[in-house]
């Protein structure tokens, strides 16, 4: 059925190679930094959001506001999920294995993946706990409630500074930071119900905020849980149109059949790419090989490309079938 040939496999993220008549060579890692800046604005989150879970617990135990319990346990389930974006980011670095081949990127997908469950789960118990304090109202300490509240704010806003830098090129990192940036608003509605409460005594609006505040959370945590059980069920990463990279191979010189395409990632950063292409013609040379896969990786993000060659000699490709994987 022809040669395989494989391109070269970019250990960083968005490494981009130009390639010349003779050959190709490597440029710029846009995102070189990252992993370290990473680390760091993780370890700050984690320790910012521990000591801050144990600040609301305490104070939502003495003030009797389920709305700081319920915002303390979320943020609980933020710490988990920090240190599992983290640690994810870590062994991603990893290098390949002959067990592991792929060394262990797809981490980042289990981590995005459980962070979202978590969250939903957390949530959906802080609501039915919502429910019920509507049959059992509590009296409410509104200072202390505003006082805790409002040092969620500046404690998951500055959480969330620190990783917007990441959040646009990782969705591991970015399910950390949209967290972050949820729970900054959750905790000012949190402190703008204490206000209410204190001048009017309206008890049942506490657990009235902690249901919208989990309606919120339910809604922004969907999509990211969404598209982690895509990404780890291997199906086409959501910015990548297959059709477009069909299109694209279809009209490469020489090329009379694409099939046996696939492209998934292999982690919340890098994709793959398989697919076997036609050429009556004979095999069109390693440059052809090479400027086709940087072409792949620059427009679509694709960073590991592997075509297979085909010379249509009379003996049928098995996966030339769509059915047939």
């Amino acid at each position: 059925m022809g040669q395989v040939h494989q391109h070269h496999h970019h250990n960083e993220h968005n490494e981009h190679s130009e390639h010349s008549g003779h050959g190709h060579h490597h440029h710029g890692h846009h995102h070189h930094e990252l992993p370290k800046q990473m680390g760091r604005a993780f370890l700050i989150g984690i320790a910012l959001n521990l000591l801050f879970v144990l600040c609301e617990w305490f104070f939502g135990v003495a003030s009797h506001s389920l709305a700081l319990l319920a915002d303390a346990t979320h943020n609980l389930g933020d710490v988990l999920g920090l240190v599992m974006a983290w640690g994810a980011s870590v062994l991603g670095r990893r290098a390949p294995t002959d067990r592991f081949t792929y060394g262990l990127r797809g981490t980042s997908i289990l981590s995005t993946l459980a962070n979202a469950m978590i969250l939903v789960l957390l949530t959906g118990g802080l609501a039915w706990a919502a429910i019920q304090r509507f049959d059992d109202p509590q009296p409410v300490v509104g200072t202390t409630v505003i006082a805790v509240a409002l040092a969620g704010v500046l404690v998951n806003g500055i959480s969330a500074w620190l990783l917007n830098a990441g959040q646009q090129h990782d969705m591991n990192v970015r399910g950390a930071y949209l967290h972050m940036a949820a729970d900054a608003a959750a905790s000012l509605g949190v402190a703008i119900a204490g206000v209410v409460v204190l001048f009017t005594g309206w008890t049942w609006l506490d657990p009235a905020v902690t249901l919208a505040l989990a309606a919120v959370i339910l809604v922004g945590t969907w999509s990211l849980l969404r598209d982690a059980l895509k990404l780890a069920l291997q199906a086409v990463p959501q910015q990548i149109d297959i059709d477009q990279v069909r299109g694209f191979l279809a009209r490469l010189p020489g090329v009379t059949e694409v099939h046996d395409l696939h492209i998934w990632g292999m982690s919340t950063t890098e994709n793959a790419m398989t697919a076997h292409l036609v050429i009556p013609q004979g095999h069109p040379g390693d440059t052809f090989l090479q400027t086709v896969a940087h072409a792949i990786e620059h427009d679509y993000s694709i960073h590991h490309v592997t075509l297979q060659i085909e010379l249509a000699d009379g003996t049928a490709c098995a996966l030339a079938p769509a059915h047939v994987v």
